[in-house]
C-alpha cells in the first residue's frame, strides 16, 4: 500500500517520491542487471537508464502490475537497445603506423578561431545551464567543471550515490532538451 503512495506522489513529480522509489528498487534492477550481463558497469549503466526512463513515463505505469515488474521490463529493454547499440558499431581495424602518420598530420593545437568558438560556446553553455532548476545545476557544476566522482559529489551533498548518478541523468537530459529547444 505504502508503494503505490509514492508512486502516486511520483507520478506528480514528487522528488521525494522519486527518490524513495529509486532507493527502494535500486538493488533489485541492479542485481537482476547484473547477474545477466556479468558486468558492473553495464549494469550499473543499464540501472541508472532504466531508472530515468520510468521516471520519464511514470504517468504510464499500470498499477495492475507489480511496480518492480515494471522495472525489470524496461531494464531488459534498456539491455536489448545496448546489444542492439554494440552490435551495430563497426570498428576499423589500424595498424601502428597508420595511426603514427595521422598523429603526425593532425596539428592539436587550437587557432584562435577555434579557441573564440569554444569560448563562445562555453558562455552559451552557461546560460543554458542557467535555465535549469538549482539542484541541477550544482550536479552539472561539481561532475563537470569541478571534475568531482560521482562518489565525491555523494558524498559533498549528502546523497545516496544513486541519486547523485539519477540527478545527473536526469540533468543532462534536461539540458539537452533546453539546447535543442534553442536551436
Amino acid at each position: 500500500m505504502e508503494i503505490k503512495k509514492y508512486i502516486e506522489k511520483a507520478k506528480k513529480g514528487d522528488q521525494v517520491a522519486f527518490t524513495f522509489l529509486l532507493d527502494r528498487y535500486w538493488n533489485e534492477v541492479y542485481g537482476f542487471m547484473l547477474k545477466r550481463t556479468e558486468n558492473e558497469t553495464d549494469s550499473e549503466d543499464i540501472t541508472i537508464e532504466t531508472f530515468s526512463k520510468a521516471f520519464d513515463k511514470i504517468a504510464t505505469y499500470n498499477p495492475e502490475f507489480q511496480f518492480n515488474t515494471w522495472l525489470i521490463a524496461i531494464a531488459k529493454n534498456v539491455h536489448i537497445d545496448m546489444l542492439r547499440k554494440k552490435k551495430s558499431t563497426v570498428f576499423v581495424e589500424i595498424t601502428d603506423e597508420e595511426d603514427q602518420q595521422a598523429y603526425n598530420v593532425a596539428d592539436s593545437s587550437p587557432s584562435a578561431e577555434d579557441e573564440l568558438i569554444t569560448e563562445q560556446n562555453l558562455s552559451r553553455l552557461l546560460q543554458f545551464i542557467k535555465e535549469l532548476k538549482p539542484h541541477y545545476q550544482e550536479v552539472i557544476q561539481l561532475r563537470y567543471f569541478q571534475e568531482m566522482s560521482y562518489q565525491e559529489i555523494s558524498e559533498q551533498l549528502n546523497e545516496p550515490l544513486s541519486n547523485v548518478k539519477i540527478k545527473l541523468l536526469r540533468a543532462k537530459k534536461l539540458l539537452a532538451e533546453i539546447i535543442e529547444s534553442k536551436k
